[in-house]
């Protein structure tokens, strides 16, 4: 047992230094990687202590204590939740990298409690936890339980954070786990929005005195659920409830020896148990009838294999099914918040369309089969028409269920019509302009199975040209067809021929991208597959 303690250590101070080498070799791939993280690190530091700042000149003000409660709130529904949606995405936050290692659970989990409580996540908690105590506060008599109960609070939720993470690792690492991560991410995107729009709607009324009244309900509900009680446990001792305020903090203990248990056996069954990943099932290939009614030839086959990726691989799905989430989120904020009208489908129109962006990016190394395929103009232009095909398969119905959803919640049934039109010329210019430029300026796709990374590693510029220069330049290719519809209620004229020459102007736009596209890939295709495989 003697010689058993200082191996022990050992392993923990192994842990924490791995940490950190992560977090220092993170800065040494580029110049300007380590300029954007640090410039990053310092505006979210400053963004962090100016709300902890705001929070904490509570202080004194009715309800305070309340909006302290709910900010710990936020933070506890936060670290419980974004290892489900980010997990790939922190490497030292995967025990699976372990499992191959002589490490007993005992070591492994101390040293790996320690190695998260270094970075930037404990830090901001820790200054926004301290604001919220600083807000509650109601006396000398408070300052021992802020001490205890906001360190107390910050190791609770960087320890739920790991268990959550460890609990799950196996279905987070599994091709079912990313498509999770990529449908909770986005309904968590959705949430947020929610209670975006609910704070505005009460607390941002232009004029308005702040009124925390609204929070009261809430807050009452929470500050028994810990770590929050951890941290409202300031606000009982002001009250003179020093008995509450111990029991607020026992609490919060007793979850963490819970949470610390949970995260010991969820570590010692991943270094027992076999990774059921690995075996082989076999199952009879099942054909569709929907892939029959697909084109003959190249393009059908094209088509088939680009929805076949959308649908099955994490990066594809990601891309495909956020532009979807959140053309339907913004057609709905714009009828919650009272600027809604049936035109903003055109907006969808163009997002979608821009779905043609980097279409061999993501092939990646894979690339190189379909550059071998490609030996005529002809062949080119049917491996584009195929892509652009897959992207009109569900965009077109994704933006006729919003035309209608917003006509019928704005009543303007008349304006369909045009607002169509419109939309399919946005759609059409967003998928000529898109695969010019898959062509002319690909990057690579990161490999690591994340799917909530963009970009390679110094490829960031390069893809923020991308998304920035074919928004604005689809917008300017819209304009004929918004310039006639302007011209037509201007004069009161037939609006609805939008709904004909737009679609018409639409598919010329896309046709005549595609070509001349197709004449440049036979031309850089060493180009774009030296590019599109990440190094």
């Amino acid at each position: 047992m003697t010689t058993s303690l200082p191996a022990d250590r050992s392993v923990v101070r192994t842990l924490v230094s791995l940490k950190l080498r992560l977090l220092a070799n993170g800065l040494r791939r580029s110049p300007g990687r380590r300029a954007v993280y640090l410039i990053g690190s310092v505006l979210g530091l400053l963004f962090t202590a100016a709300a902890a700042t705001a929070v904490a000149f509570l202080h004194g003000h009715a309800g305070a204590a309340d909006a302290a409660v709910l900010l710990a709130a936020a933070l506890t529904l936060g670290w419980a939740a974004l290892p489900l949606f980010l997990f790939s995405g922190d490497e030292s936050a995967d025990p699976t990298r372990l499992t191959m290692l002589p490490l007993r659970p005992g070591p492994l989990l101390r040293g790996s409690v320690l190695a998260a409580l270094v970075g930037p996540g404990p830090v901001l908690s820790l200054l926004l936890l301290t604001g919220a105590a600083v807000a509650a506060a109601g006396g000398a008599g408070s300052a021992p339980f802020a001490v205890v109960g906001v360190p107390l609070a910050v190791v609770t939720l960087v320890v739920l954070s790991r268990a959550v993470a460890a609990g799950n690792a196996r279905m987070l690492s599994s091709r079912r786990g990313k498509d999770f991560a990529i449908f909770g991410g986005l309904l968590f995107a959705v949430l947020i929005q929610v209670g975006n729009l609910a704070f505005q709607s009460a607390f941002g009324r232009p004029g308005a005195t702040l009124d925390l009244a609204p929070i009261e309900p809430w807050a009452a509900a929470l500050r028994w659920v810990p770590p929050i009680g951890a941290v409202d446990a300031v606000r009982s001792t002001g009250t003179g409830s020093y008995a509450v305020a111990v029991a607020q903090l026992a609490l919060t203990a007793g979850l963490l020896a819970l949470l610390l248990r949970w995260w010991h056996v969820s570590l010692r069954h991943l270094m027992v148990t076999a990774d059921a990943s690995t075996l082989v099932r076999t199952r009879g290939v099942r054909g569709s009838r929907a892939w029959g009614l697909l084109p003959d030839g190249r393009v059908g086959a094209v088509m088939q294999r680009h929805l076949r990726y959308a649908w099955r691989e994490p990066r594809a799905k990601a891309a495909v099914f956020t532009s979807i989430g959140m053309t339907l989120v913004f057609g709905a904020l714009s009828v919650i918040q009272g600027w809604a009208s049936v035109y903003v489908v055109a907006a969808g129109g163009l997002v979608l369309g821009l779905q043609m962006l980097n279409l061999f990016g993501m092939d990646g190394s894979a690339f190189w089969m379909v550059a071998a395929t490609l030996g005529t103009r002809a062949q080119a232009r049917d491996e584009l028409r195929g892509r652009a095909y897959a992207v009109l398969a569900y965009a077109v119905p994704v933006l006729l269920v919003l035309g209608f959803g917003l006509a019928a919640a704005t009543g303007q049934w008349g304006a369909l019509a045009p607002a169509l039109g419109l939309t399919l010329a946005a759609l059409g210019a967003g998928i000529g302009l898109g695969g010019l430029l898959s062509v002319l300026a690909p990057y690579a796709m990161p490999a690591d199975g994340s799917p909530m990374r963009t970009a390679a590693p110094g490829q960031t510029g390069l893809v923020l040209m991308n998304s920035f220069g074919s928004m604005l330049g689809g917008t300017v290719l819209t304009l004929p067809v918004g310039a006639l519809l302007l011209w037509l209620l201007a004069v009161d004229g037939p609006a609805w021929t939008v709904l004909a020459a737009g679609p018409l102007y639409g598919a010329l736009v896309a046709a005549l991208g595609l070509r001349f596209a197709a004449g440049r890939l036979l031309e850089r295709l060493p180009e774009i597959l030296a590019t599109t495989i990440e190094r």
